[in-house]
Order: C-alpha cells, then structure tokens, then sequence
C-alpha cells in the first residue's frame, strides 16, 4: 500500500525556519510527481511546491525564493525547507503524490491519488 507520512511541522515565529519531511512508501517513488499542497479552516487548498521525477521544481508566487523542495530517492523522502516564515504560512502541510503525466504546479490536486496524513505548521 502507498503510504505517505510528513513530519517536521511546529510552532515557531515569524521569521524562522522549518524543514518538513515525507517519508514515502508502496510505490515507485522516484518516478511519481511529489507535491506539498497546505490548507487551513476557511482557506482555500493551496499548492506550494511540486517536484518531478527528473526532480525538476515548480512553485507558486507566494512561496517562492522563501521554499524549497527536494526529494531523495534512495531514501524514500521529499522534503521542504522553509524559510522566512510569516503568519500568512500557518496552515496543514500535506504530502501528496501521483503518477501523473504531466507534474507542474497548475496541476489539480484532485489528480494526486495519495496523500500524508498532514502537519501542521504555526507561525507566530
């Protein structure tokens, strides 16, 4: 079975930083696209950053120059670094993966077939 679970999340204040993890398993990771999609309460689901299986990254506007992703293949893992954390980034982070034909950003989430169970990340 696939199986996704992040870790990694905290409370920490504005202007720090987090490394979340994924640590994946029940399938061929290193060719399967890799996403972290965040969500809140009243928020709308939001993609943060997606990774291909050539590990080409993608990321939208408000997270960009501040997140990276990255994955290791020998390890089953996928990664994102956070940095210069601000209020607006408080949400649940979530792992998400799918063997999908084209792996960009604009993808629908709907499209990712299986997802982490969710951290979540506080900013103060």
């Amino acid at each position: 079975d696939v199986q996704l679970v992040e870790s990694g999340g905290g409370s920490v204040q504005a202007g720090a930083s987090l490394r979340l993890s994924c640590a994946a398993s029940g399938f061929a990771f290193s060719t399967w696209c890799m996403g972290w999609i965040r969500q809140a309460p009243g928020k709308q689901r939001e993609g943060v950053a997606v990774i291909d299986n050539d590990s080409r990254t993608e990321y939208p506007d408000s997270v960009k120059g501040r997140f990276t992703i990255s994955k290791d293949n020998a390890n089953n893992t996928m990664y994102l670094e956070m940095n210069s954390l601000q209020l607006e980034d408080t949400y649940m982070y979530y792992c998400a993966a799918g063997f999908l034909m084209r792996c960009r950003a604009d993808v629908p989430h709907t499209l990712y077939t299986s997802w982490g169970q969710g951290t979540q990340v506080t900013v103060s």
